[in-house]
């Protein structure tokens, strides 16, 4: 037979409340109510779904009545085994006791398992999160309590009734030493319901690292995006509501509560943040990246809450794990982008793109820099300690050393100023293997314009900052007029210095000679040539027509009325008018890849056929 009292106190004074008749009144009240539900079901096999509850709507006032029956009950048995505890009181209160803890605890497991409704993690969570304060018992009858009850919607105020139901049964088989029994219902229903939770957001609990590991990443792309879909209702609604309602229902005892969700929490908790870290010990590859970053914010994001949650010293592992999750999805991201750079490094194609055009690398390169910029914030967590290491001596002169730009300031921005840097010091090394200088410029200016579009148009320009889009802007306009310069001299040569002075006539023939030379090369080369930015292409064009066309066209009116300009007319030597050149030059850098041709046609005797 259980005793309750483990040491007999002290005997009582003459100042003791208790008499003896009191004690026989406490005993008969408490037989009266507890044999009377007993009756209803005195068979120990009747499943505990099956009875009639005292905790019913109907039967409030009697199971406010059995629970005190209950104290009265303690009371006796505390004060009889102060005198003498072998009598036949004490033992027939104990027996008593035992009858009512054995009623308790089918109510406890009645109320947890078909009130699910109302203990599922979501309305545990949510009733609590609006109404903190749940501790008051279902069983008061003040006007307060009613009126505040009539406010509160029906789903809350069924599952703050249910709340304080099995707090009130915990509380009085944990005072009369049932914790045991308590705790060993409340973990397995609860148990259940918190794995079929985590089960229904996807959370799969025996996917260890082994089969991680030889996953493909596309099954295992899979497989993160229901992680992350799941961990956020995890953490704030399963074990958030689980935590709160273990402190709410097991109150009174610290250590009861701990170990109720320790037990019902922690083996889900450790498999949740355990994938994570499994994840990021995997081969690392370039397309891993993004989720890998996934994951890190996912966790990094919820920690507050996992850390509050799990706070127990018994759920130190669960956090623990978290942390190495962070710590190991940290070391990952960052030895991806050691490799990233690396490989941006070792790019070792040797051809070179027709026309002057975009480099797979650039698009490759800045559409990943790009993606990065949007994960600025946990980027900038992970690579706050982590020093810049440049491992390559790379000339200042070209754009100077990240670190410098005024705009640039934050760990982060500097790691992505650098990546681009690595990317365009490799462009100039590709840009050298066009043997034509004018084209290997055009290239340098295409590809710094893609840089600076992307920049512009993505996160990176609130990292790099305005002064950084400036400067590269600049340098695109430098790429361009080099390209100008490079392309067309011999046609900027071509042209006397002033066109409206008067000068003999076999110098007049000369000029028109080595402009016709000079422009049939240029545009014959330059038909497969292409500026892919449709603001720079109109940029150079309006460039070149300014520095053309005014001047070859005082010269072309200079002697456009003299005899001589038919007689050159007739043998080719004029073949082009101030608008022919308009109309051949808009027509370059669209890499349509036609040349020129020399047309018969023409009704002046010149001109090319497109």
């Amino acid at each position: 037979m259980r005793t309750i009292f483990s040491k007999s106190p002290s005997p009582p004074t003459h100042h003791h409340t208790f008499t003896e008749s009191l004690i026989e009144e406490n005993i008969e009240a408490a037989e009266l109510s507890i044999t009377k539900w007993d009756s209803l079901h005195g068979d120990d096999h009747v499943s505990y779904c099956n009875i009639a509850s005292v905790f019913s709507e109907n039967n409030r006032d009697e199971a406010k009545q059995y629970l005190s029956s209950i104290k009265g009950l303690q009371k006796a048995m505390r004060y009889l085994a102060s005198l003498e505890s072998t009598s036949d009181e004490l033992v027939r209160a104990q027996t008593l006791m035992q009858t009512a803890m054995k009623r308790l605890e089918r109510e406890f497991y009645q109320i947890l398992k078909s009130n699910r409704n109302y203990l599922d993690p979501e309305s545990v969570s949510n009733h609590s999160s609006s109404r903190p304060s749940v501790s008051r018992s279902s069983f008061s009858d003040s006007e307060e309590d009613e009126s505040e009850n009539d406010s509160i919607p029906e789903v809350e105020r069924g599952s703050s009734a249910v709340i304080a139901d099995l707090r009130a049964i915990a509380e009085a088989m944990i005072s009369a030493g049932y914790a045991k029994e308590c705790f060993k219902i409340y973990r397995t229903i609860r148990k259940s319901i918190v794995d079929e939770a985590l089960y229904n957001l996807g959370v799969e609990r025996n996917l260890g690292f082994q089969q991680i590991q030889k996953m493909e990443w596309e099954t295992l792309e899979v497989k993160i995006k229901y992680w992350l879909n799941a961990v956020k209702g995890a953490v704030k609604t399963v074990f958030y509501g689980e935590r709160l309602l273990c402190d709410q229902v097991f109150a009174i005892s610290s250590s009861i509560r701990e170990s109720c969700f320790t037990d019902v929490s922690k083996e889900g908790a450790l498999a949740l943040f355990g994938f994570p870290e499994n994840v990021a010990k995997c081969k690392k590859t370039p397309e891993k990246m993004f989720r890998i970053l996934d994951l890190y914010e996912a966790v990094s994001d919820l920690w507050p809450e996992i850390e509050s949650i799990f706070s127990f010293e018994s759920t130190s592992t669960v956090r623990s794990t978290a942390v190495n999750s962070l710590i190991r999805l940290s070391d990952a991201v960052r030895t991806m982008l050691t490799d990233f750079e690396m490989a941006i490094q070792k790019h070792s194609s040797k051809t070179t793109v027709p026309g002057g055009g975009i480099h797979p690398l650039t698009r490759y390169v800045m559409n990943y820099i790009s993606f990065l910029a949007d994960y600025s914030g946990v980027l900038s967590d992970i690579v706050a300690d982590w020093p810049l290491q440049i491992s390559s001596p790379l000339p200042e002169s070209y754009f100077g050393s990240p670190d410098k730009e005024e705009s640039i300031s934050s760990p982060i921005s500097v790691r992505l100023a650098w990546l681009i840097l690595v990317m365009l010091c490799k462009l100039d090394g590709k840009a050298e293997m066009y043997k034509d200088v004018a084209l290997s410029y055009l290239f340098l200016a295409n590809n710094l314009q893609y840089v600076v579009n992307k920049v512009r148009q993505s996160n990176l320009k609130l990292l790099l900052g305005d002064n950084w889009v400036t400067k590269h802007e600049q340098k695109v306009r430098k790429y361009a007029a080099n390209y100008e310069r490079m392309g067309w001299t011999k046609v900027f040569a071509s042209l006397p210095e002033n066109p409206t002075a008067e000068i003999p006539v076999d110098q007049v023939i000369e000029h028109f000679r080595k402009f016709n030379s000079a422009f049939e090369e240029a545009y014959k080369k330059q038909t497969s040539w292409v500026v892919t930015d449709p603001k720079l292409r109109d940029e150079i064009k309006l460039s070149l027509a300014r520095r053309i066309g005014p001047i070859y066209k005082e010269f072309f009116d200079k002697y456009g009325g003299v005899q001589l300009m038919k007689e050159m007319w007739a043998e080719s030597l004029v073949r082009y008018t101030p608008d022919d050149l308009g109309n051949y030059c808009s027509d370059l850098l669209f890499g349509s890849g036609s040349s020129g041709s020399i047309s018969s046609s023409s009704s002046q005797g010149g001109g090319y056929s497109r």
